[in-house]
């Protein structure tokens, strides 16, 4: 099966924005109140669809998850290679680490086929040491960019995982991506920030807003 003909969750903007649209917003949402009813509207909502009819059907939103690793000060970062499967992304510089969502049979409820997905993605790309200690993740929030091909078909989970400073992140797909630690200040450089995703350049965005909110 190509990943073109791979099943994944979809929701329909509508039913995720609501009909009027009045919840569709550009960039990163972390409104508490706004964020808890989007929630509601994709696990009550969601649905599979092939993903080739996804990518070209701007009606439906894939969602995706998108987690930032934290180890004290840094950041992991990685470099999309030619290797990749999303060639319109080669060459970007990216903080989030995540893919499609696929429906899971034992789940129980959606924020468990997040955590299964999550968990799924995460182990796929990246080898996480710490000392066998649990993952601590927490959603941030969602990320939405309706002014870029890719953007204006996906929606971002972004989910914040922070790893103690003894822990080792090792780059699993070498020929895919290149893995590197910046701190916020490296991240928010021109050199960099020009560089990044549109995803990343709004998650960096809110990194930068959290720090300044201390």
């Amino acid at each position: 099966m190509g990943k073109m003909d791979e099943p994944i969750i979809v929701v329909k903007r509508a039913a995720l924005f609501g009909a009027d649209q009045k919840l569709t917003f550009q960039g990163t949402l972390q409104a508490v109140e706004k964020v808890q009813i989007i929630e509601q509207n994709l696990a009550s909502s969601w649905q599979v669809m092939r993903r080739g009819d996804a990518e070209e059907n701007p009606a439906y939103k894939q969602p995706i998850t998108y987690a930032i690793i934290q180890r004290g000060n840094h950041f992991f970062s990685y470099k999309r290679l030619g290797g990749g499967a999303e060639s319109r992304l080669h060459g970007k510089l990216s903080i989030g680490v995540g893919g499609h969502m696929n429906a899971v049979d034992e789940a129980s409820d959606f924020q468990q086929i997040l955590e299964n997905n999550l968990k799924r993605e995460i182990s796929e790309e990246l080898l996480i040491e710490q000392s066998g200690e649990k993952l601590s993740t927490r959603t941030v929030g969602y990320i939405n960019d309706d002014k870029t091909e890719v953007g204006r078909v996906h929606i971002g989970i972004l989910v914040l995982i922070q790893l103690p400073q003894q822990a080792t992140v090792t780059v699993k797909e070498k020929d895919k991506l290149e893995g590197q630690w910046l701190t916020l200040s490296e991240l928010k450089s021109e050199s960099v920030f020009t560089h990044l995703e549109s995803w990343s350049a709004y998650a960096a965005e809110t990194l930068h807003e959290a720090e300044l909110n201390r």
